[in-house]
């Protein structure tokens, strides 16, 4: 099976009009352009778009960073997206997540005793939304009870993101 990459990257710098979108994706991403970016840059208005839904879900909502990191791993491996899980685990480990959860990720049921009773209902969450789509009333009536309107939007609003991420990332084996 061929498992090369089946767009082709843009070279940062390489097409001048795409020197603002590059630009914004510099500042938001630390300074390099990833080879998501180089992928997603085929596209300017998708790779702007993407850029700012993703900086918003990342570094402007109420989500503490790791619980952002769990679903974000979480995901990743529910779609086999082993770039997305790789890309994020010192994410995770800036964020305070042990290596005991970060392992546990990949293989747990979403109510594993090692996480708080947070960690376990956002990652239900997760579970749900990703593997069966629907969300049970029951399931989402306790992260009504738990959360603020915003964080619920926040909350599902990353992990759809991070499935659009990996799902983008596996469709076109984007891989290090």
């Amino acid at each position: 099976m061929d498992t090369s990459i089946r767009v082709p990257l843009v070279v940062p710098g390489s097409q001048p009009e795409l020197a603002d979108v590059e630009a914004s994706i510099r500042a938001e991403r630390g300074g390099e352009i990833a080879v998501l970016y180089q992928a997603l840059l085929n596209s300017p208005p998708i790779a702007s778009g993407w850029e700012k839904l993703l900086t918003a879900v990342r570094n402007r909502s109420l989500i503490p960073a790791d619980l952002r990191e769990l679903i974000i791993l979480r995901v990743a491996v529910l779609n086999r997206a082993s770039f997305e899980f790789n890309a994020h685990v010192p994410h995770a480990k800036k964020a305070g997540v042990s290596n005991e959860k970060i392992e546990t990720l990949r293989g747990l049921p979403a109510t594993a005793a090692l996480f708080s009773d947070d960690e376990q209902l956002i990652l239900e969450l997760t579970e749900r939304m990703t593997r069966d789509i629907d969300v049970p009333d029951a399931v989402m009536d306790r992260v009504r009870q738990r959360f603020s309107a915003r964080e619920v939007v926040e909350f599902v609003t990353a992990i759809a993101a991070y499935n659009m991420v990996s799902r983008f990332l596996v469709a076109l084996r984007i891989t290090h």
